[in-house]
């Protein structure tokens, strides 16, 4: 273990020396005047989605068992540090550089933050800051693979997870963030509508979990309810709030786009969790707390991609369906052997599947009511690839990592609890 900590030293040492000594180089692009509104905006926004990672560790960290809250927690909160470094390094570039053959950025056109600079830019950020669009970027790819944390919760070793972050990042949404949102990508060139990561964020962590809970196998142990609701509720206050960040903050500006995906991401995830507390009801249950954050969540997911693209009412109609599609998966899932400790597959990765879906159907002027089809089938036809190329290049992912370090613990200390055994706190 002790290697692997100095490896990991190593390398930041050397991300250090490079970003510092290498020449610097001009941005090349420039667009026109910066816009103060538009840059306090985003300023504002790219905050509120850092602030979803601290309420994805107490959404989280309220459903697992009590010896293994500060390990879930953690989880999430060690994304700040592993993915911004690995941002900086490389990842921004094979995302936003220039394109090979749209499927991802050369890695030398942003490598060290080279060449992102405080100007405009025409492509991206054509009224901010380039090095503002990156950070806004970024906090899209700090949470991604933290949602993947909790189908592995309470049997992952904290080491492996952390090699598995930077390769996740590199290898999976590095390539999807270029082929859905790069001028050149592949995706978008398409016509594959993603406003604020349906897709990107919500499908590749979904179908990333489902990969993990099928490699890793099950808990010895799956029978266990949330050890602390209230931490839930309050992830979910603070991944709704800092969700207006995500989606509204995606139009890149202080205009009407980002009014419209606020007020979408409002009323999909409070149509959403009612749907999902009176559908509980209809089955007989009482109304869960448990339950209400969950259904809210799950809005919240479905509008992503198509926050800045529907009316309000196609926003009530997607928070509606996808509640019920995601609260049935729940019903089925646990009559199945698959061990995702958190559900993220069917919260996060149906709900961003069928919102991706739906996308398509209610856009306006594109979408399957409006008579268009064109986008409708490049939707099926991206998911399918989407797909097949989260869930196969995540399990090799696994892999890999199990092979440079195993990423199960041992049932000694699962038996112990991640806290114990692999932070030696405890709550």
């Amino acid at each position: 273990m002790r290697p692997l900590y100095l490896f990991h030293l190593g390398l930041i040492l050397v991300a250090g020396i490079l970003a510092t000594f290498l020449p610097e180089i001009q941005q090349e692009k420039v667009g026109g005047p910066i816009d103060t509104g538009d840059t306090a905006w985003l300023l504002t926004a790219s905050g509120l989605v850092l602030l979803m990672t601290p309420g994805l560790s107490f959404f989280y960290g309220g459903m697992v068992r009590k010896k293994n809250i500060i390990s879930t927690m953690l989880q999430s909160m060690v994304a700040l540090g592993v993915v911004t470094i690995t941002w900086v390094a490389v990842a921004f570039s094979l995302c936003f550089g220039d394109s090979i053959g749209g499927i991802i950025g050369n890695p030398s056109t942003f490598f060290m933050y080279r060449g992102v600079g405080m100007l405009t830019h025409p492509d991206f950020a054509p009224t901010i800051p380039f090095a503002l669009f990156s950070l806004f970027q970024l906090k899209f790819a700090i949470i991604t693979p933290a949602l993947i944390s909790g189908a592995f919760a309470e049997r992952v070793k904290f080491t492996s997870y952390l090699v598995f972050m930077v390769l996740f990042t590199i290898f999976i949404y590095a390539p999807l963030a270029h082929m859905t949102w790069h001028p050149d990508g592949l995706l978008r060139n398409w016509g594959v509508l993603d406003f604020a990561g349906g897709t990107v964020v919500h499908i590749s962590a979904g179908m990333a979990a489902l990969a993990g809970s099928l490699y890793l196998g099950p808990r010895k142990d799956q029978s266990h309810e949330a050890s602390h609701i209230p931490y839930v509720i309050l992830g979910t206050g603070l991944l709704w709030f800092g969700w207006f960040g995500f989606n509204a903050g995606s139009s890149l500006a202080a205009n009407e786009t980002a009014t419209l995906a606020f007020m979408n991401t409002n009323t999909a995830s409070a149509t959403a969790m009612l749907t999902w507390m009176f559908l509980e009801c209809l089955r007989g249950r009482k109304v869960s707390a448990l339950g209400a954050c969950i259904g809210a969540v799950v809005g919240l997911v479905a509008i992503t991609p198509a926050a800045g693209f529907v009316s309000i009412g196609a926003a009530i109609l997607i928070g509606f369906i996808t509640s019920i599609v995601s609260n049935l998966a729940l019903s089925f899932k646990s009559r199945t052997k698959i061990d995702d400790t958190l559900d993220v597959f069917p919260c996060h990765g149906l709900g961003g599947i069928v919102g991706m879906i739906l996308t398509a159907v209610f856009a306006k002027d594109v979408g399957l009511i409006y008579g268009e089809t064109k986008t409708f089938f490049y939707h099926l036809l991206a998911l399918v690839i989407v797909m097949v190329f989260c869930f196969g290049g995540s399990y090799i992912l696994y892999m890999v990592c199990n092979v440079a370090r195993p990423m199960r613990v041992t049932t000694e200390e699962e038996a112990l609890g991640l806290d114990l055994s692999q932070h030696g706190e405890k709550v």
